[in-house]
């Protein structure tokens, strides 16, 4: 999926009528290229439905671009389209560990210093040291 985000490609459909399907919205879309791909994810909570946003990936950038700055903003089945490149998921693996996890979190709360923060400081006061002196030289 990265190299098809990548080819900027891939659109992001957000603000889907719950009456769009695939057929409509490749429909909406068509007139700016031939596509490759249409994927509406359902929601799994109401069996008949889906979330309300899809994924449309032209063969050529330059439709997806051109669909872009004529759908963005339009309405389709009465509801606004959010229309815009396709983004990769975005989930940061660190965001979701705990963060007493690591050893740096437990030295910062025992007030203990890591060898990173002894030779900050030690730049810092070099840098303080070198001011003072350029001051009383003057």
């Amino acid at each position: 999926m990265t190299s098809l985000l990548q080819s900027r490609r891939a659109l992001y459909v957000g603000g889907l009528s719950l009456e769009v399907g695939e057929t409509t919205l490749r429909a909406a879309m068509i007139p700016f290229g031939p596509i490759k791909s249409i994927d509406i994810p359902p929601d799994y909570s109401n069996k008949n439905s889906h979330k309300g946003f899809g994924f449309v990936e032209f063969e050529d950038a330059d439709d997806a671009a051109e669909a872009i700055f004529n759908m963005d903003g339009a309405e389709l089945m009465g509801k606004v389209l959010n229309v815009s490149l396709a983004q990769p998921n975005q989930i940061d693996s660190d965001r979701n560990k705990a963060v007493w996890s690591t050893d740096e979190w437990f030295q910062k709360q025992a007030g203990i210093e890591t060898e990173e923060d002894i030779k900050q400081k030690e730049i810092e006061q070099q840098e303080i040291n070198q001011l003072k002196e350029q001051v009383t030289m003057t």
